[in-house]
């Protein structure tokens, strides 16, 4: 099965954007500077597909990709950002950008 995150256009359209295509990215912010690359993805069933509710960018993503215990491991508050669907613009997906601000984000 491939998961899709699902993207609405200026029109209110939905489209769909490849997972493979999301990983890594570089995540840009209004002004134009990088907030980090999106890490790891938290998606949910609803219906018969599967969408995604959290773009998890960061050093925080990255650990949750590789799992809880090396976060405990480490011990320490670690950076990065949990990202709603609504505070992305994925209508590029190579050139993912922020729709908020930094400080409208949530902390891992």
């Amino acid at each position: 099965m491939r998961l899709v995150a699902r993207q609405s256009d200026r029109a209110g359209a939905a489209a769909t954007v490849a997972m493979d295509q999301l990983v890594g990215r570089r995540v840009i912010d209004r002004h134009g500077r990088s907030v980090g690359r999106i890490q790891e993805l938290r998606v949910e069933m609803r219906g018969s597909e599967w969408i995604v509710t959290r773009y998890l960018i960061g050093v925080a993503g990255m650990l949750e990709r590789f799992g809880l215990g090396l976060k405990l491991l480490i011990g320490r508050r670690v950076s990065g950002y949990m990202v709603r669907p609504d505070q992305i613009d994925l209508s590029d997906p190579r050139r993912a950008r922020l729709t908020c601000s930094r400080e409208e984000l949530e902390g891992p």
